[in-house]
């Protein structure tokens, strides 16, 4: 995904209200929409150099929003809203060697009156359903980790998961790891119990689980690398 404008660089000063930061940009405080629910443990250090988009929207009460954090390691995008655009560039060139067999997509797809998935995917044999979690949280050298806060949607998501299969689909959750520094993935079970052990009764049931690291950079951000899960 390619960012449209330049982004402006700036200091990471603090986040507060869950979606706001405050920014500093050549001395002068910049008030940034911060587009993740997550803790954003080990981001939020003021000093971090950072980066924020401008929009041309006149009708947004914020006109920045904060896209990048170097956390002394890596560059690592916390904004949760592009993560299915970056998805979907990679499903369009079949970067993900999962779905290179794939003939069509779909985006935001219902499976429930209060229930959609981010894709369905459709091969000549199998239709899949697959849901994507952005990834920041990093506390190990080289491994990431989800969740980085409870996680009710995500319990929610891979519940149903599991009952698609028993419908004849196929399931997957892609976790997309919005920075370069890691090879690694695992569940932060320490975090989120009910959530790991959702997935592990997930993965006995067939849901699949796929991880992948993105370059991220004030350019562009799109998905690198297959890693490894060891849990």
């Amino acid at each position: 995904m390619i960012f449209k404008k330049k982004l402006i660089p700036v200091k990471f000063e603090k986040r507060y209200k869950r979606f706001f930061a405050d920014v500093r940009n050549k001395g002068k405080k910049l008030v940034a929409h911060c587009p993740n629910s997550g803790s954003m443990i080990g981001l939020t250090k003021k000093g971090n150099k950072s980066w924020v988009s401008q929009t041309d929207n006149k009708k947004r009460k914020l006109k920045y929003t904060l896209e990048i954090i170097n956390d002394g390691g890596s560059n690592v995008g916390i904004n949760t809203l592009i993560a299915n655009r970056i998805v979907e560039e990679a499903l369009s060139v079949k970067k993900i060697k999962e779905f290179e067999k794939i003939i069509s997509f779909r985006r935001e797809v219902v499976y429930e009156k209060n229930t959609r998935f981010d894709f369905e995917l459709k091969t000549l044999k199998n239709k899949i359903f697959l849901e994507v979690k952005n990834v920041t949280l990093s506390r190990r050298k080289k491994l990431a980790e989800f969740p980085d806060s409870i996680t009710e949607r995500g319990l929610k998501h891979i519940n149903k998961l599991q009952e698609s299969i028993d419908k004849g689909y196929q399931a997957y959750v892609l976790f997309l790891i919005q920075r370069e520094d890691c090879r690694y993935f695992k569940i932060a079970n320490d975090i989120d119990p009910c959530y790991f052990n959702a997935y592990q009764k997930s993965k006995k049931k067939g849901v699949k689980f796929l991880a992948y690291s993105c370059k991220v950079n004030n350019k562009f951000i799109k998905i690198k690398n297959k890693i490894k899960i060891i849990n």
